[in-house]
């Protein structure tokens, strides 16, 4: 059996290497990452995943993984921070407040099924001055990332409290992927 990781993201690459994992093949998905009209943030965000995990070709000896990391206020999908403008509109909103770091995983079996788990972790920021805004989009790494934060970086210091798993809001929640590769008879250490 081959591990196919349907994601170019090196975090989640490391996440893997956390639990002994390490992908027969990486392949970049090409999916509309859109939201549908009125589409609640857990329903987008295991529709990404699952969509992403099944836009890439798979052979009849592989399993593909695939996730997708959501950041909620409420009912709203925030988008990836694209620009500065963007990132620093999305911190704004974010600071003081809790969010919620939705983030799905699928796992494309050898028989063709989806199977899909959703890790939901609440992430309350202090809240953030415009020298502490203005500081972290200069360092640049959150840029283009859900949320317009990294939280293995610089960010995890405005982070004042998370109920939930950390590994989930770096982008792939180890404890739900370790149970559908488990699930799936993929060996593990």
């Amino acid at each position: 059996m081959r591990l196919v990781l349907a994601s170019t993201s090196p975090r989640r690459r490391d996440l893997l290497a956390r639990i002994g994992v390490v992908p027969d093949r990486v392949a970049a998905p090409d999916i509309d990452e859109n939201p549908l009209k009125a589409e609640l943030p857990r329903v987008y965000a295991l529709r990404l995943a699952e969509a992403k995990a099944r836009a890439v070709a798979r052979a009849e000896d592989e399993i593909v993984l695939a996730g997708d990391t959501t950041i909620a206020l409420g009912r709203r999908i925030l988008p990836p921070a694209e620009t500065e403008d963007v990132q620093r509109d999305l911190l704004t909103k974010l600071s003081g407040r809790r969010h919620h770091c939705l983030s799905a995983v699928c796992l494309i079996g050898l028989d063709g099924r989806a199977r899909v788990r959703l890790s939901d972790t609440v992430v309350a920021f202090k809240r953030l001055s415009e020298a502490e805004i203005d500081s972290y989009i200069t360092c640049g790494e959150g840029l283009g990332k859900a949320g317009g934060y990294a939280i293995q970086g610089r960010a995890e210091a405005f982070v004042r409290f998370i109920s939930g798993t950390y590994s989930g809001v770096v982008g792939l929640p180890l404890y739900d992927t370790r149970a559908l590769l488990e699930h799936a008879g993929y060996p593990l250490g």
